[in-house]
């Protein structure tokens, strides 16, 4: 009787020994992992109009602010209300950047041709039409475009600092400037700027 217990024990503890060895031996069902590429960053597209020489559409990478616009658009022409612009704002996808002129400005579609408050009376009382600007450029010291500092080439009507460095940088690499003309090399420069600055500068 007692030989017939032990040996049903026998075959349950083997029962369970072989569930138990089953069991541990399954291999752990699960979702494979997918490994997902690394999402790629869209281009901010901002469109720039107002008192800029090359307004447009232009795209900047993520966290670029409004100054990286202005300098994308050419700087800002002298007509431009500085104060009114928080250069330090950050650029949004799809935004319209105005920038815009100061009190009594009227743009033109020539921005070197711009009205000011006051700039329709003669200097000194002269009214000799056939010498436009004679006095001004008389009073005026031209900026030596090869050896001016920082400031000086700052002081130029759509030039703003950043031009101002790119312009030092570019005759540091490439030597000094022959013709005035060859300032619109300068990334930042276009016709437009040109024609506002070309009348105070030399080489």
């Amino acid at each position: 009787m007692k030989n017939a217990l032990y040996v049903l024990l026998g075959v349950m503890a083997g029962f369970v020994l072989a569930g138990a060895l089953i069991f541990v031996s399954r291999a752990p069902a699960g979702q494979p992992i997918l490994l997902q590429p690394a999402p790629t960053k869209v281009p901010v597209a901002v469109h720039v109009i107002g008192a800029v020489p090359r307004p447009g559409l232009y795209e900047f990478a993520e966290g670029a602010r409004v100054q990286d616009a202005i300098d994308a658009a050419g700087g800002l022409l002298s007509s431009a209300n500085v104060d009114a612009i928080n250069l330090a704002a950050l650029l949004t996808d799809g935004l319209q950047l105005n920038i815009p002129y100061k009190d009594g400005a009227v743009p033109t579609e020539d921005p070197s041709a711009l009205v000011l408050p006051g700039s329709d009376s003669g200097d000194n009382g002269s009214s000799d039409a056939g010498t436009p600007g004679q006095s001004e450029s008389t009073n005026t010291e031209l900026i030596n475009i090869n050896t001016a500092s920082l400031e000086e080439l700052d002081s130029l009507p759509g030039i703003g600092p950043t031009t101002a460095q790119r312009i030092i940088d570019y005759r540091t690499t490439n030597g000094p400037f022959t013709e005035i003309d060859q300032i619109m090399d300068v990334s930042g420069i276009g016709p437009a700027t040109y024609d506002e600055i070309k009348d105070l500068i030399t080489v």
